[in-house]
C-alpha cells in the first residue's frame, strides 16, 4: 500500500527551477550593465554598422569592459541570415532590395531574414564569457523574459515558443495570441557573446512577413527547402496586439525592466567606440558574409 508522503520538499523539476531563478537573481544583482541607446540610424547609413559596433564592443567586453545592453533602430533595412545567403539566388534577391533604396546586409549572428524600419526595436545583451561555460538556452529564456516583462504595462499575455509560419523562426519566439512579434538570436566570440532580439512595436506584422516571403521566393530560385516557409497571419506588431503606442513607450519600459533586473545598471555614461574600428569591422563583415 502506498502511503502519501508528508514531505514538504518540492519535486525535483520545481527545485531545479527555483535554483535557476535564485542563481539568475544573484547574477543580476551583482552585474554592472551599461545601457546604451543609439539614436535612430540615418536612412543612408549601412545597417551593418550596428552589427560591427556590437562586434567591437563584444571584443571589449571580453577584455574586461562592463557588459552592455544596446538598443537601436534603422529606418529602412533588410537583414538576411547566414543560411539565407547560401540560397541559389540570394545575391540577386538582395541586390533587388538594394535597388529599392533599402540597406541590406548579412548579419553574423544566427537567425533568418528580418526587415527593419523605425517601428522595429533591436536590443542586444553583450555579456562576458570568461569560463567558456555559457548556457545559451538560459540566456535565450532571459532575453525572452525581459521582452515579455517590458510588455506588461499593456499586456501580460506574452508567450515563448516557436510560431509556425513566422519569419526568423526559433524555439524562443515571443508572441501574443499566437502571433509573433519578437525573435532572438546569438553570436559568440572567444571571451564574450551577444544575445540579440528584434521587437516589432509599430506597423503591420503581415506587411513585414510579405517582404520576407517575397525575398525567399526570389532567393530560392525554385528550390523548395533550406529556408522558412513564411505564412500570412503569423506576425504582428505590439501596436496591433496590445495597443503599445510607440517605440519610445516600449523602449522606456524596456529600459525600466533592465534597470530592475540589473540594479547596478548605468545609463548616464556615454559609450564611445572608435569609428575606425567600426569601419574596419564593417568592411571585414562585408567581405566575410556578403
Amino acid at each position: 500500500m502506498n502511503i502519501p508522503s508528508q514531505s514538504n520538499q518540492l519535486p525535483e523539476p520545481e527545485k531545479s527551477e527555483l535554483i535557476v531563478q535564485r542563481i539568475s537573481a544573484e547574477k543580476h544583482s551583482s552585474l554592472r550593465l551599461q545601457i546604451w541607446e543609439t539614436p535612430l540610424m540615418r536612412r543612408d547609413s549601412s545597417v551593418l554598422d550596428a552589427f560591427a559596433w556590437e562586434e567591437v564592443m563584444c571584443r571589449r567586453v571580453g577584455a574586461g569592459h562592463l557588459p552592455v545592453a544596446h538598443i537601436w533602430r534603422h529606418p529602412d533595412a533588410f537583414v538576411a541570415g547566414l543560411r539565407d545567403r547560401r540560397l541559389p539566388r540570394a545575391v540577386e534577391a538582395m541586390d533587388a532590395i538594394r535597388g529599392q533604396g533599402t540597406a541590406v546586409c548579412v548579419r553574423p549572428s544566427g537567425g533568418a531574414a528580418v526587415p527593419l524600419n523605425p517601428g522595429v526595436v533591436n536590443v542586444s545583451l553583450i555579456l562576458p564569457n570568461p569560463g567558456h561555460a555559457i548556457n545559451i538556452h538560459d540566456d535565450f529564456r532571459e532575453m525572452a523574459s525581459i521582452i515579455a516583462e517590458s510588455l506588461t504595462p499593456w499586456s501580460t499575455q506574452a508567450q515563448t515558443g516557436e510560431v509556425q509560419g513566422a519569419f526568423c523562426p526559433g524555439d524562443y519566439d515571443v508572441s501574443v495570441g499566437g502571433l509573433k512579434f519578437c525573435g532572438i538570436a546569438q553570436r559568440r566570440q572567444a571571451k564574450a557573446y551577444i544575445i540579440t532580439a528584434f521587437i516589432i512595436v509599430e506597423g503591420q506584422g503581415d506587411r513585414l512577413a510579405a517582404e520576407v516571403r517575397k525575398f525567399y521566393e526570389e532567393a530560392s530560385g525554385g528550390v523548395a527547402e533550406g529556408y522558412p516557409e513564411v505564412k500570412p497571419g503569423t506576425m504582428a506588431s505590439l501596436q496591433e496586439l496590445a495597443g503599445v503606442p510607440s517605440t519610445a513607450a516600449y523602449t522606456a519600459s524596456l529600459v525600466r525592466t533592465l534597470r530592475s533586473r540589473y540594479p547596478h545598471a548605468e545609463t548616464e555614461r556615454v559609450l564611445s567606440v572608435d569609428a575606425d574600428d567600426v569601419s574596419l569591422t564593417t568592411e571585414q563583415m562585408k567581405q566575410r558574409y556578403d
